[in-house]
């Protein structure tokens, strides 16, 4: 009887139902259950239960409408592409999602303007890079130094160097406030290594400008000229090279080499008859030799060079060519960086025959100062043209009275550059040098043989030289 007996909610109306249902609340849970499930008894009809699915999707549909007002409220660049991504869909969509990210962030990669505007530059790179790695891996291969290839060579010398020399010189030139000079001296002489015991002036507030502090001059104790030495440093720095400059190549670094004849240009002041370029410039034996030796000045070195003999200069050339960087890699990596850069060439004559002096410019040292030759003017604007060798040069005949003594004042660099010497001597001449050495104003480069300088008596060199 219990079991048979009927109970009232079987005969239930509709509004009561909906009265049970809203009471019991049977919503779904997104963290606990499933997004699709049924609520019902086998005795509701296939009516009711269709309005249930048409009142619920009616109310995701409005959440939905809800969520996407939120969306377009927020602000932010990457709201509107929120994907839904779960830790357990594995690394592979985690990388995907990442991927898909970063393309949308970047945008307009794929439109035709970011093809031609934005991979161009990158491919070119890749190749350049490439092209690079290549040329490399085939220079080791046949044993030889990594050296520059033209396009390479071009690319640097299509840099606005000279712009940004001209533009660090008026800097460099401008005045530092006093409180502030301590402290920006300071820096670079730590940077740099600079000895300011070494300057005539410790003070640091006594330096108006960076160039002031740059081209300082030094202590008169503080550097010995070597009276017994043939020729000695003119300037403190680093040997780059020394040896013997017999052929029409000579080396700028070891394994690197530039053109003789392109660096001193037509040697109208010499004998055209000889077969070589070396031989043409010879003035007292075609016997000698000649000997070159490079010595490039870091920026903490002192900027202001000195005569390394007792000569007279007779010529000076100025090229004025690049202002590349002749730091020590640099000149390992470029061949014939001394004959496109921009320099100070003066030729003439010592004791034992002919003997060049030259100043090379360099980055951020566009300016060459030389006291005795006041019309040499170096780092000319020269427009916004650039990777041109410019071959001309403007050429000057010194005053025949013209001597310099062994460690007389010649000039002053701005920053650091570099000094070539080039001279002719006897056979037996021999450097006091290792390759690499770090040299002192004063120290002695060299000498003929056992024999002694005859620097104590200058007038008998001069005649000597005048004879030549």
């Amino acid at each position: 009887m219990l079991f048979n007996r009927r109970f009232p909610g079987d005969r239930m109306t509709p509004f009561v139902w909906k009265r049970l249902l809203r009471a019991v609340n049977f919503k779904p849970n997104p963290n606990k259950w499933s997004t699709k499930w049924t609520v019902g008894r086998r005795s509701v009809s296939s009516s009711k239960r269709d309005h249930e699915q048409s009142s619920y999707q009616q109310h995701s549909g409005q959440q939905q409408q809800q969520h996407h007002q939120q969306n377009q409220q927020s602000k932010g660049k990457f709201v509107r592409i929120k994907k839904k991504w779960s830790w357990k869909a594995g690394a592979g969509w985690t990388i995907l999602s990442v991927l898909d990210w970063w393309l949308l962030a970047a945008g307009g990669w794929l439109t035709w303007r970011g093809v031609f505007l934005r991979w161009t530059p990158l491919g070119i790179c890749m190749v350049a890079a490439a092209q690079w790695h290549l040329h490399n891996r085939e220079l080791d291969r046949k044993g030889l130094p990594r050296t520059a290839t033209p396009w390479q060579m071009n690319m640097y010398c299509s840099l606005p160097l000279r712009l940004m020399s001209r533009c660090w010189g008026w800097l460099a030139d401008c005045r530092v406030p006093m409180p502030a000079r301590p402290l920006v001296y300071g820096l670079y002489s730590t940077a740099f290594g600079v000895n300011i015991e070494e300057a005539a002036t410790t003070d640091l507030k006594n330096y108006r400008s960076l160039a002031e502090f740059f081209t300082r001059s030094l202590k008169e104790d503080v550097r010995y000229i070597d009276p017994e030495g043939c020729i000695v440093s003119p300037c403190d720095g680093r040997v780059l090279h020394f040896g013997t400059a017999t052929n029409c190549q000579i080396e700028q670094v070891k394994g690197i080499s530039y053109s003789l004849e392109a660096f001193f240009g037509p040697p109208t002041w010499c004998n055209e008859q000889c077969p070589t370029f070396a031989d043409k410039l010879k003035k007292k034996s075609p016997d000698n030799v000649l000997y070159q030796c490079i010595i490039y000045l870091a920026p903490g070195d002192y900027h202001r060079f000195h005569s390394p003999t007792v000569w007279k200069p007779e010529l000076r050339r100025h090229f004025s060519g690049e202002l590349l960087s002749v730091s020590p890699k640099i000149a390992k990596w470029m061949p014939g960086l001394f004959c496109l850069n921009e320099r100070a060439l003066y030729v003439g004559k010592w004791m034992h025959g002919f003997f060049s002096f030259t100043a090379v410019g360099a980055t951020n040292v566009g300016s060459v100062q030389i006291y005795m030759d006041e019309k040499l003017k170096t780092n000319k604007w020269v427009g916004l043209e650039v990777g041109t060798h410019r071959p001309e040069y403007d050429e000057l005949s010194l005053p025949s009275d013209t001597f310099l003594e062994k460690g007389e004042l010649l000039g002053q660099f701005k920053m650091g550059s570099t000094v070539v010497l080039i001279f002719e001597a006897p056979r037996d001449f021999q450097f006091s040098l290792q390759p690499g050495q770090v040299v002192k104003l004063g120290q002695r480069l060299g000498c003929v043989g056992s024999k002694e300088d005859l620097t104590d008596d200058p007038n008998k060199i001069r005649k000597i030289i005048e004879t030549l």
